[in-house]
């Protein structure tokens, strides 16, 4: 008999990552053999017990399925959400394979999100124990002296305890605004946002250009597409402690005066004047083959 956990269990079928599995089985959705299952730590055999998920029956796929989506702005990081609101969701192929995101990003953020139904890889990549470094490009509200850099990098007592960047560097500067590369190693809710709150510098962007070192080159906002072997390689060996390589590092297309306006109603911020020759990054929904 070769049992597992049952959370472990619905990670790899691909229902959701371990932590949300979990959510799951405790608000009795989740029934083994025809009874309901709510406690965390039963066990099943695979090849044995029959299980479904809100009636639905639930099986660990052969093959698994990798996916890098460039996530606009403006759309949550669920594949529900009960407000009507965009969901990473949206972008999906009809009859595509069931996967959940690696991590989130903020609604307003943008940038590069991977989806799989590879349960134990999301795990790793996620979890704080693996130090997997997450990268953002950070515009930010004002020009930062070198002193609030320092304490950002020195590390920011946060209303959820200490959190230290491991990378904080000034990246583009303009008359009013400054882009900051910042690199850390959690995912505590609204991490970026705090950090840069916390030295007076409001955040009004927020850009991921990678995740686990497979960046967005060849797509646009909206556009979703399959990673290739070597990427799925590569996924493969930070998720086992090795460190992302390098990628280079772009700005998102600027943005229409509107879409900042919008942005910065959502932050509550005042809009800043439009930058020159502005142009609207065209979005593409479905699956951009190479």
């Amino acid at each position: 008999m070769n049992t597992e956990r049952l959370q472990k269990y619905l990670s790899r079928a691909g229902v959701a990552s371990r932590r949300h599995a979990e959510l799951m089985i405790t608000e009795g959705r989740v029934w083994v053999n025809g009874k309901k299952v709510t406690v965390l730590g039963t066990k099943v055999d695979p090849e044995v017990d029959q299980v479904t998920v809100d009636g639905r029956s639930v099986a660990v796929a052969d093959e698994r399925t990798y996916l890098l989506l460039y996530k606009p702005p403006n759309v949550v990081t669920t594949l529900q959400d009960p407000q009507g609101r965009p969901t990473v969701a949206d972008f999906f192929t009809p009859g595509e394979s069931r996967v959940f995101p690696i991590g989130r990003l903020d609604y307003d953020a943008e940038g590069a999100l991977l989806l799989t139904d590879d349960g134990d890889l999301a795990n790793k990549l996620m979890h704080p124990k693996f130090g997997v470094e997450r990268t953002y490009l950070v515009k930010v509200k004002g020009i930062p002296s070198e002193s609030a850099l320092e304490k950002l990098r020195g590390g920011v007592r946060l209303e959820d305890g200490m959190a230290t960047p491991k990378t904080v560097e000034r990246y583009e500067t303009a008359e009013k605004n400054t882009w900051i590369k910042l690199v850390v190693t959690e995912g505590r809710p609204h991490l970026i946002k705090r950090l840069c709150a916390a030295i007076g510098h409001p955040v009004l962007r927020l850009f991921r250009p990678s995740h686990a070192g497979i960046n967005l080159a060849g797509l646009r906002p909206g556009q979703i597409r399959r990673l290739q072997a070597d990427e799925v390689r590569t996924l493969m060996a930070v998720a086992g402690g090795e460190a992302a390589p390098p990628t280079e590092l772009k700005l998102p297309a600027r943005r229409h005066r509107a879409e900042e306006e919008s942005a910065q109603a959502a932050q509550g911020e005042e809009s800043p004047r439009p930058e020159r020759n502005e142009r609207r990054q065209p979005q593409g929904r479905g699956f951009k083959q190479r």
